[in-house]
């Protein structure tokens, strides 16, 4: 089964239907949703929406890879990752019957 992406103006136009707003509404509302997500992660807040989930981030701690052509180590540097867990409301909406 293929699975399609939403676009970006997809999901614009998608917000600004159902909150009956205009289109730059809602692209500035749905902009400033995830700059604040962005901003308070980063400052390592989770953000929780209950009913939805929560976002937070998780630290990955350097490590050696491989190249998958040669094999050679590659080093990779520690990062900091997205992290979004879906509560279990929006999971059993996902999941009916399950």
């Amino acid at each position: 089964m293929q699975r399609k992406t939403m676009t970006k103006s997809e999901l614009i136009d998608a917000v600004a239907d159902a909150a009956g707003v205009s289109k730059a509404d809602a692209e500035r509302t749905v902009g400033a949703f995830f700059d604040t997500v962005v901003a308070s992660t980063k400052k390592g807040e989770k953000v929780a929406w209950p009913g939805f989930g929560s976002f937070s981030t998780t630290e990955r701690p350097a490590r050696t890879g491989r190249n998958p052509q040669t094999g050679a180590p590659v080093e990779i540097k520690a990062s900091t990752a997205m992290k979004f867990q879906a509560s279990s409301t929006l999971k059993s909406a996902l999941n009916p019957g399950r």
